[in-house]
Order: C-alpha cells, then sequence, then structure tokens
C-alpha cells in the first residue's frame, strides 16, 4: 500500500468529509450542515492522508483571530475536523497530519493554535495544553429564580421581544453584540465572513428533541439590541403537570440589565421546569444572580485547548497584568524550535519576549504553557 499526505482537493471534499463523519461514528449531518461546512472549509488548510486512491485520515484548520489578555486579537489556527478510520488507528496517520499542520501553521506565521477537544487525551503529546474551562448547567426553574433584589439596576426597564431567527437585521444585530463582546474576554474568537452562520443554523438533530431555533432580544431605551438568546423549547408532561426543558444555546448581553432580563425571562417560562445550558463560562455571573447555587447542578469540564507555536511571538503579542521580567526554559519535543530559554517583560502597556542565554526562574513544557496563557490557569497549580 502506498501512503500519501496531501492538501485537500474541492472535488474530493465529499469523500473527506464522509471520513471524517465515519471517523465520529458514521452518523450523517444534515444537507444544511455539510452546506455550511463545505463553505467554511479552507482548502488549503485541510488535510487528507491517503492510502491507494482511499482518505484515510482527516484535519483541517480555520484562520482565526484569538482575543488574548488585554484585548489584543492574536492570529490562531482553529485546529479543526481531525480524524482517522477505526482500521487506520493507531499507525501513525494522525501524528503525521499534526506534525504537517504545525509547520504549516508556523510558516504562516500564526503564534498559536487552538482546539476543543473530543477525547482530550488525545492532544497533549503534540503540545496543547487545557487553558479555559466551561460549564454546565441544569437548572431547577423554580428553585433558581433570581430575586427583585438580586438584580440589577434597569433590569426592569430592558425591553425584551422574539424575533424570526431567519431575520436579517435581528442576525446583523446578534453578530455586533458579539463582536463587541470578543475584546472583553480572552480565549474569544472573532468570526469572520461566514461564521455569522453558525449560531442560527438549525438541524432537527440539534434541537433536543425540541422546538424550531427560538430568538430572544434585548433591546435598551433607545431600541438598539443590548443582548441577545438562542434556544430550545422541549416539551414535557407528567401526570402532575409540565416538565418542560429549555435548551439554551448561547446568551449574550453588553450590560448587567440586559444580561439579567433575559435569564430572568428564560427562568420564567410557562409549562418549563428546567433549563440546560452548556459551554457557558466558567465564571459566568449568572453563578451569582440565583439565590440558590445547587440548583443549577454546575459542572464543569475543559474547553478551549491552547498550543504556542512560537513560543517568543506568543508570550509578547499579550499583556500582563502586573510588571514581569522572567526567564522560561521551555521544553517542546514536537516543535523542537520552541525549546531553550526565554525572557519574558512586560506589563499591562506590552511585552517582549527574546531569548536568552540567563538563568532559568521557571521550568516547564510548552503544553503548560499554552495552558497558562490566556490566564485561566496558574502555575502554582500545574507545579
Amino acid at each position: 500500500m502506498t501512503r500519501e499526505l496531501r492538501v485537500l482537493r474541492a472535488e474530493d471534499w465529499d469523500h473527506w468529509y464522509g471520513v471524517l463523519e465515519t471517523a465520529f461514528g458514521g452518523a450523517e449531518e444534515s444537507p444544511e450542515q455539510r452546506a455550511m461546512w463545505r463553505d467554511l472549509t479552507e482548502l488549503d488548510r485541510s488535510l487528507g492522508v491517503w492510502e491507494d486512491g482511499r482518505c484515510v485520515g482527516t484535519a483541517g484548520a480555520f484562520s482565526f483571530r484569538l482575543t488574548v489578555p488585554g484585548g489584543t486579537p492574536v492570529a490562531a489556527a482553529g485546529v479543526t475536523m481531525v480524524g482517522v478510520l477505526p482500521t487506520h488507528r493507531r499507525r501513525g496517520v494522525l501524528t503525521s497530519m499534526m506534525r504537517r499542520q504545525l509547520d504549516d501553521v508556523r510558516e504562516r506565521g500564526e503564534p498559536l493554535a487552538v482546539l476543543t477537544a473530543s477525547e482530550p487525551a488525545i492532544y497533549g503529546r503534540f503540545g496543547y495544553g487545557q487553558a479555559t474551562t466551561q460549564a454546565h448547567l441544569e437548572i431547577d426553574t423554580a428553585r433558581a429564580r433570581p430575586a427583585d433584589a438580586a438584580l440589577p439596576e434597569g433590569t426592569d426597564a430592558v425591553r425584551l421581544r422574539l424575533a424570526d431567527p431567519a431575520d436579517a437585521a435581528a442576525r446583523a444585530a446578534c453578530e455586533e453584540v458579539y463582536a463587541r463582546l470578543v475584546p472583553t474576554r480572552p480565549g474569544m474568537l472573532a468570526r469572520l465572513p461566514g461564521w455569522e452562520r453558525l449560531p442560527f443554523l438549525d438541524p432537527e438533530a440539534w434541537r433536543e428533541g425540541g422546538s424550531p431555533l427560538q430568538l430572544l432580544l434585548a433591546e435598551g431605551p433607545d431600541g438598539q439590541v443590548t443582548g441577545y438568546a438562542r434556544y430550545h423549547v422541549v416539551p414535557g408532561w407528567e401526570p402532575a403537570g409540565p416538565t418542560g426543558r429549555v435548551a439554551l444555546r448561547d446568551l449574550d448581553a453588553l450590560d448587567p440589565a440586559s444580561y439579567a432580563a433575559l435569564w430572568r425571562q428564560l427562568l420564567d417560562l410557562d409549562l418549563v421546569t428546567t433549563l440546560k445550558a452548556r459551554n457557558r463560562p466558567a465564571d459566568d455571573p449568572l453563578l451569582h444572580l440565583v439565590p440558590d447555587i445547587r440548583r443549577c447542578n454546575v459542572r464543569h469540564r475543559d474547553s478551549l485547548h491552547v498550543r504556542p507555536v512560537d513560543v517568543g511571538a506568543a508570550l509578547a503579542a499579550r499583556t500582563y497584568a502586573a510588571p514581569v521580567d522572567v526567564v522560561f526554559e521551555v521544553t517542546d519535543a514536537f516543535c523542537p524550535w520552541n525549546e531553550g530559554r526565554w525572557r519574558l517583560s512586560g506589563d499591562a502597556k506590552g511585552a517582549s519576549c527574546e531569548r536568552t542565554s540567563d538563568a532559568a526562574d521557571l521550568a516547564l513544557s510548552v503544553r503548560e504553557l499554552g495552558s497558562a496563557y490566556l490566564g485561566g490557569v496558574g502555575f502554582a497549580g500545574l507545579a
């Protein structure tokens, strides 16, 4: 058998994507989903391993910009669509794709590669470290509704309205809210043209047995959209009464009053007893808004994994809340160009990171550096 690792050709996309579906269990996505991913695929950043004319492994990357501490957007490769056929696991297919991909990322001058992992144990050996955590909530709506006294000033002045998710103006308003929030939280991704379709994609498989996508908008006194929630309502009934559920896709707001008004509305829907929310920030203010946090059944799991591809450029791209002058000794067997000692000097205004022969203050692997990079993980805990 002959094996070839090469960049994806447009005419091979359907076969290539079918291999990815097989690697993830074989369930086919809806035509709507496939069409969107085909449009978003960056062919020159998509790789396949081919064996005797048949694709056996896939990997891709999106050209993202990631907010880092200080609010600067930094070029980052968003690693995606990674899969290997079950018949070809443990044969070096994945390693060969990761090797080629990180070489390409370095050649493009992107300091970082990031991903969310289907299996977190896979990516540590390629230098990715868990950098952020997400919260999953299952809220008892009857016991977790915010008390009026806990609501921020101005909550009652926020106007809420249901909008048609297909309405172009409503979609654009949501994207504007999201874009204004991107610089405020490290780890957020700026959406490139075309990506605004993803939050409004509504295949039946994503509805969890519930309604078509619902869009709730918050508006200020001037009529401008200040927040949104996208969700499904899953009906349920028992002899004792309704047991409906809200499946929250996402909720964002520009100010505390709009944020609280959206949550209050969702936690007070008729015929609903539970609200499930995934991929919320680990420090979501909701955790301090509800009267009984135990009724939220909070679970945490890994979210974004970060891999410094150029250590010097990555550390110089962010700022530091307190003045820092430290020498790191970095080990990086998979990307040896990062190995050695680096002096990081900086503060809230900017930073530099250059090679040095000075004695190291801290020795660590590039994986641990990636974990700490966004500020969500401390070095003491890693040690």
